[in-house]
């Protein structure tokens, strides 16, 4: 079994900062990509960033810049820190894991970035 479990979330004004932290835990015993989603009710849950073992990465044009995604692979641990929050960067964000042959989601954790 596996456990991805999200932390970091909140309420922040317009201009702050989040860092936001997901572990997984279980039978992983290799992470190939770890990254960041986010959905907002009546869109798409669209891709944030990703990240491979090895330190590549991707963003999506509308975070990149503002957005650093990170991993401890040591902890089996992403992280997204996210600077100049817009009032359109509200989601809910989904931790994923991807493994040679599996796909895994955290719980979600709510972003709330008030103007």
């Amino acid at each position: 079994q596996v456990q991805l479990v999200e932390s970091g979330g909140g309420l922040v004004q317009a201009g702050g900062s989040l860092r936001l932290s997901c572990a997984a835990s279980g039978t992983i015993f290799s992470i190939h990509n770890m990254g960041w989603y986010r959905h907002v009710p009546g869109k798409q849950r669209d891709l944030v960033a990703t990240a491979t073992r090895g330190g590549d990465t991707v963003y999506a044009g509308t975070v990149k810049g503002r957005f650093t995604i990170s991993r401890d692979n040591a902890k089996n641990t992403v992280y997204l820190q996210m600077n100049s929050l817009k009032p359109e960067d509200t989601a809910v964000y989904y931790c994923n894991v991807e493994t040679q042959y599996n796909t895994y989601w955290g719980q979600g954790t709510q972003v709330t970035v008030s103007s």
